[in-house]
């Protein structure tokens, strides 16, 4: 069973409540999801956000289009992501993150292929990336998820879910999916007011008539309408994990996974 988690929530200092801001009327996340339906290799998706109140409006929109929703933690993501894994019986997780709503279900299926016919423990898109920012994904087993929740303990470890796993690539057999052509310095997600701008105008150049436009059709459009890449040009990638290692750095917080532990799926 390969299950998707895509990792969201409402609360963000620099967009708030991100993921549900529309997009040609409907939530961001919407939008998203209805890209991720179209992979060809994901068994299961799910939501997984926090038990907070404030994300009690992503949870029924997930109702409302009939996507499953996990909530659990607010701060350790790795013990929620560890839990809804179990919860849905996963054997393999690709973890995705609700600020990508031009996420590419092609090239999710690209990642899961390459991860099983390399035999990996865990594989990526992003590790060295080549793809835009915004096309990220990682794919891992149970069994690996199950040893970092039970290992890690920083509080960056417990945030940022597979970090453990890359700060140790002695322990895990681990893959790097690259293409051939690097469009890294592109900037697809959604952090900022300008990123949305973005998303929001390739949206509206290719959906209307093409609900199921792919990256092809998105380079197509950039390359007609170079400007458009100037709008969110100034912010550069991985801002969020820079800011949890800097925080970390200064109060040296950790965090201690529950004893309560769930079994493994069978």
């Amino acid at each position: 069973m390969i299950v998707a988690i895509l990792q969201a929530r409402t609360g963000s200092t620099r967009l708030p409540g991100k993921v549900l801001l529309p997009i040609l009327g409907e939530p961001m996340i919407a939008r998203q999801i209805e890209r991720l339906r179209r992979s060809r290799r994901i068994d299961r998706l799910l939501v997984a956000t926090s038990n907070s109140a404030e994300d009690d409006p992503l949870a029924g929109l997930c109702a409302r289009i009939g996507i499953p929703c996990y909530r659990g933690d607010l701060e350790d993501v790795l013990d929620r992501f560890y839990r809804a894994a179990i919860a849905n019986g996963a054997r393999h997780i690709v973890r995705l993150t609700g600020d990508c709503p031009l996420a590419d279900p092609v090239e999710i299926d690209r990642l899961v292929e390459f991860y099983l016919e390399g035999g990996f423990d865990y594989a990526s898109n992003c590790l060295e990336p080549s793809l835009p920012d915004g096309l990220d994904a990682e794919i891992f087993s149970f069994s690996t998820l199950a040893r970092t929740w039970s290992e890690a303990h920083l509080a960056s470890e417990r945030e940022h879910v597979t970090l453990y796993i890359t700060k140790h690539p002695e322990q895990f057999h681990i893959g790097s999916l690259r293409t051939e052509l690097d469009r890294s310095h592109m900037r697809w997600t959604v952090d900022e007011p300008e990123d949305l701008e973005f998303v929001r105008r390739v949206f509206e150049a290719l959906y209307p008539q093409n609900p199921a436009f792919g990256s092809k059709e998105v380079l197509q459009l950039l390359a007609a309408k170079p400007e458009l890449t100037r709008i969110n040009a100034k912010y550069r990638r991985n801002e969020g994990l820079e800011r949890s290692l800097r925080k970390e750095r200064s109060d040296e917080i950790k965090f201690t996974p529950s004893a309560a532990c769930p079994r493994e799926p069978r």
